[in-house]
């Protein structure tokens, strides 16, 4: 059995993202996987990095200490999914404050003279499920900061298998036909994740 984290990153239960959590969750849950959701709001999650956190941030294994129980489920995981709108061409405050101080030093990384080496070796798959409110093309204008970070710096520390990065772009202007489609999407991905 697969023990996967999702982290989901919407204030609203009534929002189309919080659809795709459903989706995702239970996708997998019906392909026997293990899910830890970690929805970030509904568990107050704090994303404020304290000035002891930063001085202390090299610090391993105590730097580990504020947010432990994170920690604690991020290693537990053979999988990763992170479940999000893009807001402003970034991620939500709150999942940016997830990366920021759980993705520590000894946990997500290790220094090794100086050198950044990969610590979530564990993590065999790794997934995004978004939406944008722009277009492809506008995002891709901005250099789309969520996409980089985690097809290139998370698959980095983490080195998984399999990768996959889904994005319903222009959400604006979607149509419900448009979102429908979108989830049946990412429903099959998940059926093959």
């Amino acid at each position: 059995m697969t023990r996967v984290l999702v982290l989901f990153a919407h204030p609203c239960e009534e929002s189309f993202s919080a659809a795709l959590k459903s989706t995702v969750v239970e996708t997998l849950t019906a392909r026997g996987w293990d899910v830890d959701l970690c929805d970030l709001y509904a568990e107050s999650f704090d994303p404020v990095m304290t000035a002891a956190e930063r001085r202390g941030y090299h610090v391993v294994p105590e730097n580990c200490g504020p947010v432990q129980s994170h920690v604690d489920r991020l290693r537990a995981a053979e999988a990763l999914i992170f479940v999000f709108p893009v807001w402003n061409f970034g991620f939500p405050a709150i999942l940016k404050g997830y990366l920021d101080r759980v993705f520590l030093p000894g946990v997500s990384f290790r220094l090794e003279n100086g050198l950044v080496a990969p610590a979530l070796t564990h993590i065999r798959k790794m997934g995004a499920v978004t939406t944008y409110g722009a277009t492809r093309w506008r995002a891709f204008l901005a250099s789309d900061p969520p996409r980089r970070v985690i097809k290139r710096a998370l698959w980095f520390v983490a080195r998984p298998d399999k990768m996959i990065y889904m994005a319903l772009h222009d959400m604006n202007r979607a149509t419900p036909a448009r979102r429908a489609d979108y989830l049946a999407r990412v429903q099959r991905a998940m059926e093959h994740f």
